[in-house]
């Protein structure tokens, strides 16, 4: 990917590369990048931390914020571990996430334009599930616990469940050999506007991904993380989330609580202008 992109940034020749996330993209487009005279990288989404150095993307957002030219934190909680790092406080500009430009930008246009549900036939109450981490469909007996956790409370809450299949944790269940339980329907990814509307009609979502996450705090859907940690404390802080582990018992538990929470808390990563405040701290107008 180094090579590759390096390709690209020696014939366009930006001024700035604005790198997003924690991918192994993120880290090659910011390797690629800081080489190369002339060009500044920013990183979007600076200062998100797990805590858990196991997780690769814990080491991809740590070294992207340390070379990095501008740092674009979330929130207030992101900035001020960067700052806790070491890292100078007039590189960083607390944006939001640009997450709520594209959901609230979007939304009504996914329940206007999708017949998801319909095609899903998902016509009552059902849970969403997301399950990709390498922590979670790489172990054959961690994976086989996630899904008989997942399977087990939906059963319990009277939910089906539909689970838009990862490529990973498609070829995990083949090579495993896993029969899935029947409570989950499995299904092929779905488009963004296709899963904006999953993610909203869902009574509940299980996930492990940091951007479902918050996608269901700015949505108002409650969310369980089959995580240990999560770099998106501010969900679990305003009660949008709750942090489950993969234990049946844990997980039962904590999507019984999220249920009986009014869905009222306040989204705390902006305010849907995330973009633009990028733009503005680059010098550039968005038109």
């Amino acid at each position: 990917m180094i090579a590759e992109i390096e390709a690209v940034l020696e014939e366009e020749r930006p001024e700035v590369v604005l790198v997003q996330g924690d991918t192994n993209s993120v880290l090659a487009g910011t390797i690629a990048a800081t080489k190369m005279d002339g060009i500044e990288v920013g990183h979007v989404e600076a200062g998100l931390r797990s805590f858990d150095r196991n997780m690769p993307e814990e080491v991809n957002r740590r070294l992207a914020d340390h070379a990095a030219d501008y740092l674009f934190p979330p929130t207030k909680t992101s900035e001020n571990q960067l700052i806790a790092e070491g890292l100078p406080e007039e590189w960083i500009t607390v944006t939001g996430n640009t997450i709520v430009d594209a959901v609230t930008q979007n939304v009504e246009i996914a329940h206007e334009r999708s017949d998801v549900l319909s095609e899903l036939g998902l016509e009552e109450r059902f849970g969403l599930l997301t399950a990709h981490r390498a922590e979670n469909v790489d172990d054959c007996e961690r994976f086989l616990s996630l899904l008989d956790a997942v399977s087990k409370t939906a059963k319990q809450q009277g939910l089906a469940v539909v689970y838009p299949i990862h490529p990973r944790a498609e070829k995990q269940i083949s090579e495993f050999g896993i029969d899935v339980p029947e409570e989950i329907q499995l299904v092929e990814p779905q488009d963004f506007l296709d899963f904006l509307v999953l993610e909203d009609e869902a009574e509940i979502v299980f996930t492990d991904s940091g951007g479902v996450q918050e996608e269901t705090c700015i949505l108002q859907t409650p969310c369980v993380t089959l995580r240990d940690n999560t770099e998106r404390p501010e969900t679990v802080e305003v009660g949008a989330n709750q942090i489950v582990g993969i234990e049946p018992s844990d997980v039962a538990t904590g999507v019984r609580e999220m249920l009986k929470i009014e869905p009222e808390w306040e989204n705390p990563f902006g305010d849907g202008t995330a973009a633009q405040r990028i733009l503005d701290k680059l010098g550039y107008d968005q038109k």
